[in-house]
C-alpha cells in the first residue's frame, strides 16, 4: 500500500509527517510518497525524507496512485476533481463546521477520517490532535500578546522604581487555556482564568492562576469534557463578571469554543471601550466567530486603543514542533487503521475508528456530523 503526504495550501506551513516519522510508517509495511517540497516550510527538505526511506513524487502521482492520503487540513480546491473515488483521506477536516466539505466527500465516495473527531477517551489520548495543537496555540498566544503589549509581563524592581506585573485574563481553561496560563505565569504575569466547567478549577489553581467562578453553569458529562451552551440568565451574569475582570487586565486571551457551533460571545464592544489603552486581546476562536465582538479573523486591528488579534491557526507559525506532534498523532491512529499485512482495516467495532470516520461507501458515518447536517 502507498501512503501519500500532500503539500498543504498556503498559508499553512505544517506538514502531516516530518522525516523522523517515516521509519514508523515503513514499519507498517507501506511505501511513503512525499509531494515535492511538502516539508520545506517546516524546515524539512526533500533530501531528509529520501534519507529516511520515503520517495519524492509529484502531486498528480500521489493523488492518482496513493491508497491513503495524509493531510493537515482540508484538501486544496484544485484537488477537488483529482481525487479518485475510493481513496482514503486522513487529516483534520473540522466536519462539524465544514458540512459542505463532508457532502463533497460523500458524493465522491471517499473514505475519510478526521482526527478532530476522535473520541476523547483515555485510549485515544495519543491521537488527540486537538490537544496537541491547542498546546501550541496557547503557548504562542501568550508570546504574541507579549510582543504587542507596551509593558513588561513580570514585576521589575530597580533603582528607577518598581514595575508592576501585567494582569492576564484567560477565557476558557481547556488545553489551550491551561497552556496559556502556564506560559504567562512563567513570564511573571498575574493570571486569572474563567471557564464554565467547575471541574477545571483545581487545574487552573495548580498552575498558579486565580479561578474566576460564575455560579449556575450548565455542565454535560456527555459532552466529553467540552463546554456546552449556557442559559441566558447565566450568560448575563457571566458577561458582567468578565467585563469587570477584563477592564482591569492588560491581556485577555480568548480560547472558548463549542464544537459545531459559533464561538460564545464573551467580550462585547462596550467592554473593549472600557479596557486600558495598550491592552491586547488574542482571540483563538476567531475562525468560528470569535469570543470578542469586534474580532476579525486572521487580522490584527486596533479598536479604542486596544489591539485585537484574531488568529485560530497559531500552530502553523510553529511548524516544526507542531508538525512533529501532529505526525505522532497520525502515526498512532494509523497503527489502529492498518493491519499486520500493511492493509487498511476498517474495524467499526473500535470506537476510535468509528468515531473518527466521517464518510464511507457514499454515506456519512459519523452520527454527530450526520445529525448536524440533517438538522439544517
Amino acid at each position: 500500500m502507498i501512503i501519500g503526504v500532500l503539500k498543504e495550501q498556503a498559508p499553512e506551513q505544517r506538514v502531516a509527517l516530518l522525516p523522523e516519522a517515516i521509519p514508523n510508517i515503513l514499519e507498517l509495511k507501506n511505501e511513503v510518497w512525499i509531494e515535492k517540497g511538502a516539508g520545506v516550510l517546516a524546515f524539512s527538505p526533500d533530501q531528509l525524507y529520501q534519507d529516511a526511506g520515503a520517495k519524492i513524487k509529484s502531486r498528480s502521482e500521489i493523488l492518482e496512485q496513493a491508497d491513503l492520503l495524509l493531510l493537515v487540513s482540508v484538501p486544496a480546491d484544485k484537488d477537488s476533481g483529482s481525487i479518485p473515488a475510493g481513496k482514503v483521506l486522513l487529516g483534520t477536516f473540522s466536519p462539524l463546521n465544514n458540512t459542505k466539505l463532508v457532502e463533497d466527500f460523500k458524493s465522491k465516495n471517499l473514505t475519510t477520517f478526521s482526527l478532530d473527531a476522535v473520541p476523547r477517551i483515555t485510549r485515544a489520548q495519543a491521537m488527540d490532535v486537538l490537544s496537541s495543537m491547542a498546546t501550541v496555540a496557547g503557548y504562542r498566544a501568550v508570546l504574541d500578546a507579549a510582543f504587542h503589549l507596551p509593558t513588561f509581563y513580570p514585576m521589575f524592581m530597580s533603582a528607577a522604581g518598581t514595575i508592576k506585573p501585567a494582569k492576564v485574563l484567560i477565557l476558557g481553561a481547556g488545553v489551550a487555556g491551561l497552556q496559556a496560563i502556564a506560559t504567562a505565569r512563567k513570564l511573571g504575569a498575574v493570571v486569572e482564568a474563567f471557564d464554565v466547567r467547575s471541574a477545571v478549577k483545581e487545574e487552573v489553581q495548580s498552575l498558579g492562576a486565580k479561578f474566576v467562578e460564575v455560579e449556575g453553569a450548565t455542565e454535560d458529562k456527555a459532552a466529553g469534557g467540552y463546554a456546552v451552551e449556557q442559559t441566558e440568565e447565566f450568560k448575563q451574569r457571566q458577561s458582567q463578571m468578565i467585563q469587570e475582570h477584563a477592564i482591569k487586565s492588560d491581556v485577555v486571551i480568548c480560547t472558548a469554543q463549542i464544537p459545531g457551533r459559533k464561538a460564545p460571545l464573551l467580550i462585547k464592544k462596550e467592554t473593549v471601550k472600557s479596557m486600558k489603552d495598550g491592552s491586547v486581546i488574542i482571540d483563538l476562536a476567531s475562525s468560528s466567530g470569535g469570543n470578542c465582538e469586534v474580532t476579525e479573523n486572521d487580522k490584527t486591528i486596533v479598536v479604542d486603543g486596544v489591539t485585537i488579534i484574531g488568529n485560530s491557526n497559531y500552530p502553523s507559525g510553529m511548524p516544526v514542533d507542531a508538525s512533529r506532534m501532529y505526525g505522532k498523532n497520525l502515526v498512532n491512529f494509523m497503527k489502529l487503521l492498518i493491519d499486520e499485512e500493511g492493509k487498511i482495516k476498517l474495524d467499526f467495532e473500535d470506537e476510535i475508528i468509528k468515531g473518527a470516520c466521517i464518510t464511507h461507501l457514499g454515506e456519512i458515518v459519523n452520527e454527530r456530523v450526520k445529525g448536524m447536517i440533517e438538522s439544517k
